[in-house]
């Protein structure tokens, strides 16, 4: 789990969340461009003078412009083709453009104008370049470097004429502007002209060679379209003398006609079959019952001579019921009648067999009939299918020879148009200005080279001052002090002149420096009011590196104090001592290492300077550490806090070694001096996190070495001192 984060420790809040530092600061990056301004105008004016200097050596180019209507493209010569998908203005126009700039065109002009020995195409007056490989082949191999060919010399100025030359259309107009850059500007305004001529030339020649083109191929075509057109008359002439047709169209007619009445009449037939069959049905059902059963079948019933011969049956059988009540069996009269009825019935079973013998011979006529018509309509009907193939295969061939005949009559009204207008020399453009000699140069733009050069430094400067201000992480005011430490500020010591500097323990002592000894007081000031009830004996005074002016504020700061309570300033830097060297203590002097081993005493290690009591370091130890953390030194506190009011140590740097944090635990108080514009904020943080981890008492922050004029250019300590009458003479 993550440890919480410390309210005072706010360089410990996590990545994501908001900050004053999250926000622009305008009024920052001003005091950052502001406090750099003479550098951005030094840096303006060096580039701006050598920006001068190449511009005028540069040699200035002439730019000639002329202007051509370029006009739609007309009817094409083939234009039975397919036309392509109608095209743009813009898009034909830039197809031009290309064609302006082609290298035919360009190789015609150079032509035209003997460009191949003008100094700027001519490969031979060309400046030599830095290393001349013909001179190191020659070295080499002692061979002679050939001079360049006629084509290398066309290519070479075909290729410079391309790239000095320019086409544009300017809105949506048909007006083409040409131009051609150089250093000559007669030969400038003769190049433009002559490359619009060369491009109308080149256009006129295009055409014609098309023309002529055109009629040579379609020359050949025709000869081919003939020969198509011919094999096809053949091929359908050939089909008809085979099949032996002559009219399909009257044949095909005919055969209809027939199919339609056989089909009529098949119909016919298939009811009269279908009638006969069903009386044929019937009479087979009842023949094994017998005739008289046959005679009551409806189609023999409706017969007239079985109706006639039923009557005279019906009659003679009435005779003889008649003659039956009045005579008897043998009475000749009843004889006769049933004689007559006997030779009745005969003949109606005769006439009933007849009747049926005639329905089966109808039924088998009718079956014969319609299968007779059914093969007639079936021969019809393959008939006209034959004919309707041959018809197909005669209209393909007929539509075949058509087709080759349109397209022969077609080719050769084009051959007459095309051999009518070959010789015909028109254009779709035209020059409407020629260019004339320009008189002012076109490159370079001295004044736009200029404005964007210095434009551009400006911008270098001024960039260069905010990434110095971004990357510079150090402090420069008291509130950055106390916004990221979270520690109050006890005083800030300005910075002194060179001439002080090897003195610097001495100013308050000697009030070598108004400025710096106000700040002095303004830290014991500070430290006696942060005082709340009992007062702080021991002082610890320690920084973040070696030379940020810990040792100086401690001398000064004991002077301080000693106007007001006796004082005893202790060097515990037993690796780096300062005492000795500021205050000319004599080598061998006893001193703080001296006590603590027990090899001096403590009246033999005390030295006083004016109204302070010191105890330098002594010799040098092997083991500083474990002396400062020893029982002997925490004894000796002991002593000499009965005799002083104050004990001011001047410790090691907190990030170089661990004696500070030793020393803090004995401590009543710790300031942390942090050198101006010099000690990275990240390594402040980091020291002063270590104390705090160790419990030290760190009571407040001293910011040394500030240079107040630069502070007060950038908006820091404006009147600070000033309005106390401390002049800016007496500090630099």
């Amino acid at each position: 789990m993550n440890s919480p984060v410390r309210p005072d420790r706010p360089w410990q809040r996590p990545a994501g969340q908001a900050t004053d530092s999250d926000f622009i600061d305008l009024k920052k990056i001003w005091h950052a461009i502001w406090s750099r301004k003479w550098g951005i105008i030094l840096l303006v004016a060096i580039v701006g003078v050598l920006a001068a200097f190449f511009v005028s050596r540069i040699t200035p180019i002439y730019k000639a412009v002329g202007t051509v209507l370029i006009e739609t493209k007309g009817t094409p010569v083939l234009s039975f083709q397919m036309p392509d998908a109608p095209k743009e203005i813009s898009e034909y126009l830039q197809t031009q453009l290309s064609l302006m700039q082609s290298r035919g065109v360009a190789q015609r002009v150079v032509r035209d104008l003997t460009l191949i020995e003008h100094p700027e195409f001519d490969l031979r007056q060309q400046p030599k370049p830095l290393i001349n490989t013909g001179a190191i082949k020659r070295m080499f191999t002692g061979e002679e470097v050939e001079p360049p060919t006629e084509a290398e010399l066309l290519d070479y100025a075909t290729q410079r004429f391309m790239d000095s030359t320019s086409v544009w259309v300017e809105g949506k107009s048909q007006l083409v502007y040409l131009s051609v850059s150089m250093a000559d500007s007669l030969t400038a305004a003769q190049a433009t002209n002559q490359l619009a001529q060369a491009y109308i030339e080149a256009q006129l020649e295009a055409k014609v060679d098309m023309s002529m083109t055109a009629a040579s191929w379609m020359n050949d075509r025709l000869v081919s379209l003939r020969e198509n057109l011919q094999a096809s008359e053949d091929r359908l002439q050939a089909y008809l003398d085979a099949e032996g047709l002559v009219d399909l169209n009257g044949v095909g007619t005919i055969s209809a006609n027939e199919l339609s009445l056989t089909g009529d009449r098949m119909i016919d037939a298939r009811r009269q079959r279908a009638e006969a069959e069903s009386q044929y049905r019937q009479v087979e059902s009842m023949r094994s019952q017998g005739w008289e059963r046959l005679a009551s079948v409806p189609a023999v019933l409706g017969h007239p001579l079985i109706q006639q011969f039923k009557a005279d049956q019906a009659h003679a059988r009435s005779r003889v019921e008649d003659l039956s009540r009045r005579y008897g069996d043998r009475h000749p009269a009843m004889a006769s009648a049933r004689s007559d009825l006997n030779a009745a019935t005969a003949s109606l079973r005769q006439q009933v067999e007849q009747v049926v013998a005639s329905i089966e011979r109808n039924y088998q006529l009718a079956v014969a009939n319609e299968n007779s018509l059914r093969a007639s309509f079936d021969e019809n009907k393959d008939r006209i299918q034959d004919i309707s193939r041959k018809e197909f295969k005669v209209r393909d061939l007929q539509r075949q020879v058509e087709s080759d005949r349109a397209l022969y009559e077609t080719f050769m009204t084009r051959l007459q148009e095309t051999t009518a207008t070959s010789d015909l020399s028109s254009t779709n453009a035209r020059i409407v200005d020629s260019a004339i000699p320009p008189t002012v140069p076109a490159a370079p733009n001295v004044p736009l080279i200029m404005a964007v050069v210095l434009f551009l430094a400006l911008i270098l400067g001024i960039a260069q001052a905010i990434i110095r201000e971004i990357l510079d992480n150090t402090f420069k005011s008291s509130e950055e002090v106390e916004s990221k430490l979270n520690l109050p500020v006890m005083g800030i010591v300005p910075q002194v002149s060179r001439k002080l500097r090897k003195d610097v323990s001495h100013l308050f002592e000697r009030s070598g420096d108004k400025r710096f000894c106000e700040a002095v007081r303004t830290i014991r000031t500070n430290l006696l009011l942060s005082e709340t009830g009992q007062p702080r004996q021991v002082l610890v005074i320690t920084s973040t590196g070696p030379g940020e002016g810990k040792s100086s504020v401690s001398a000064n700061l004991a002077f301080a104090m000693g106007q007001l309570h006796r004082v005893l300033l202790i060097d515990a830097d037993l690796r780096r001592a300062t005492l000795d060297k500021a205050f000319d203590f004599k080598p061998g002097t006893p001193g703080l290492v001296n006590l603590i081993g027990g090899n001096a005493k403590l009246e033999d290690c005390i030295h006083t300077v004016g109204n302070v009591d010191m105890i330098s370091a002594g010799a040098v130890p092997s083991n500083p550490l474990e002396l400062l953390s020893s029982p002997r030194f925490a004894k000796l506190l002991e002593v000499v806090k009965g005799r002083y009011d104050r004990i001011i140590i001047d410790s090691p740097p907190s990030q170089a070694v661990s004696d500070a944090a030793v020393l803090s635990t004995l401590a009543d108080a710790v300031i942390y001096v942090v050198k101006s514009d010099s000690t990275l904020i990240p390594h402040v943080q980091k020291g002063v996190s270590q104390l705090q981890n160790s419990n030290a008492p760190v009571t407040g922050v001293v910011l040394n070495h500030v240079d107040i004029e630069k502070a007060k250019k950038n908006g820091q300590f404006r009147g600070y001192y000033d309005h106390y009458g401390y002049s800016e003479q007496q500090t630099v």
